[in-house]
């Protein structure tokens, strides 16, 4: 393999300059002559190990600086062309090559620019959440990708589509799959399209979950998914053809700004159909009372996996046959929250879901056990909250499975009608609590908008008070405030 060449010319200036020495200077310290440092500055030669050996022993320049001193700057400024207001400035990894190392004063500058920008960006999405909470509304909206777009919308709105179900529940009785839904969908698709699913090996879908072939009228799904998995991908394909029209409706009404976000839309719409499908309303309403909402007791009664069932149970707000109204949050161990749904939208402004001390992210230190806990908001509002991971798709031995962890609560009023009321711990006697009131864990919507003190949980200051900066006295948080 050819070693990697070194051009350093920015940096050699820089080193010259900051010592006030000329070219013929310079170049009679290293034994080179002028010219040729000048083609060195100039990126018209590479250092040798000689010259930066030298540089090392003359100038006291370590040679670590020479090889690597732009990197931290080039991903960074990558980062920050990432931005949905930068994206269509986007410059190729060469031009930020060559910014990082002719300007690197220049860069940084703008690198501290860009994390002020979002940093700001941030509290103010902040206080916009906290005016909306107090009935004030605001308009701070900043720049958003399709995909932003289109998963506050559907966080907002609430998860459910009554176009969808009655399709769904149609589409069912065609079917009249009994306990075979996935063969009645592929008799089906080859029927009415001439489309053949075939489950293909991991080394020959190593990217994908999902993929239809228009030319030879294959779906090919991946082995790596589980059999529910499988199953919704199939019923997904098949509700997006059967119930076109239905989905472009509501897509129409959701009022997207772009089709980018409109093709995202249509593949949650068509998610939601697949769970409609695979869980049709009534059935899965009548049995959620009947078992008390227990997910593992609809997931074995309806051959899905713990997740497809509990997001069902946010779906169930059908007018005059509504169940309890669920939400639901994902997030993955790193915190990322990247899924929320609710059966009147999630409750943003009273529930948050941005809690460290929520059971979902505990769920991590016990994979595949179910956590029940009650949480109280600060303004005293509690939620029964259910937590339990889930494992993604697998692959070979030798990769990481993907783990993440879903959360899926309703408010405390509704404990006695659902399974896992029962698991919630009584406040102890004396404690001045109402008869039958539970123990609470006290939470906040996130860290930015909680103002309990003492919390040994925080990551972050809130945008509303004032740092204690008090030399003599250090409180329990990381971050004490006035």
């Amino acid at each position: 393999m050819a070693e990697q060449k070194i051009f350093a010319g920015p940096r050699i200036r820089r080193i010259r300059t900051a010592r006030g020495l000329t070219q013929t200077a310079m170049a009679e310290g290293l034994g080179i002559s002028p010219s040729y440092l000048n083609l060195i500055e100039r990126n018209q030669r590479p250092l040798t190990v000689q010259l930066i050996l030298k540089l090392a022993s003359v100038y006291k320049v370590d040679p670590e600086e020479l090889q690597g001193e732009a990197r931290g700057s080039i991903t960074a400024l990558r980062e920050m062309f990432a931005d949905p207001l930068l994206a269509g400035e986007l410059p190729g990894d060469q031009e930020l090559i060559e910014v990082a190392e002719a300007a690197p004063n220049a860069a940084a500058a703008m690198i501290k620019l860009f994390r002020a920008y979002r940093e700001q960006a941030e509290r103010l999405s902040d206080l916009s959440e906290l005016l909306a909470r107090e009935g004030r509304a605001t308009a701070l909206l900043g720049a958003r990708l399709p995909f932003d777009e289109v998963r506050e919308i559907f966080e907002r709105h609430p998860n459910h589509f009554p176009a969808l179900e009655e399709e769904a529940e149609a589409f069912t009785a065609l079917l009249d799959s009994g306990d075979d839904l996935f063969g009645a969908l592929k008799a089906w698709l080859k029927r009415e399209y001439g489309i053949v699913v075939k489950v293909l090996p991991v080394a020959t879908m190593p990217n994908w979950r999902r993929r239809y072939d228009r030319h030879s009228q294959r779906l090919f799904i991946s082995e790596r998914l589980s059999p529910f998995d499988q199953l919704r991908e199939v019923a997904m394909e098949a509700c997006l053809m059967r119930m076109q029209v239905a989905v472009a409706g509501e897509i129409q009404g959701l009022k997207l700004s772009s089709d980018e976000a409109r093709r995202i839309a249509r593949f949650e719409l068509g998610r939601y159909a697949a769970h409609a499908l695979m869980m049709p309303y009534q059935a899965f309403q009548a049995a959620a009372v009947r078992a008390r909402y227990d997910i593992d007791v609809l997931k074995s009664r309806f051959g899905v996996s713990f997740e497809q069932a509990a997001n069902r149970l946010t779906m169930l707000q059908r007018s005059g046959a509504p169940g309890v109204p669920f939400f639901m949050l994902e997030v993955d161990n790193a915190g990322h929250r990247f899924r929320k749904a609710g059966a009147q939208g999630f409750p943003q402004n009273r529930f948050g879901g941005g809690c460290p001390k929520l059971p979902v992210h505990a769920a991590f230190t016990q994979p595949g056990q179910i956590f029940v806990e009650a949480v109280e908001m600060p303004d005293g509002a509690e939620f029964l909250c259910v937590a339990r991971t889930l494992e993604g798709p697998q692959g070979a031995f030798s990769e990481r499975p993907r783990r993440t962890a879903i959360l899926i609560g309703c408010d405390i009023g509704f404990k006695d009608e659902i399974v896992y009321g029962a698991a919630l711990p009584g406040r102890p006697a004396g404690s001045g609590a109402k008869s039958g009131a539970v123990l609470s864990t006290p939470v906040g919507p996130t860290c930015r908008l909680c103002e309990r003190s003492g919390c040994l949980s925080r990551a972050e200051p809130p945008v509303t008070r004032p740092l204690g900066l008090d030399e003599m006295v250090t409180g329990l948080s990381a971050f004490d405030f006035q």
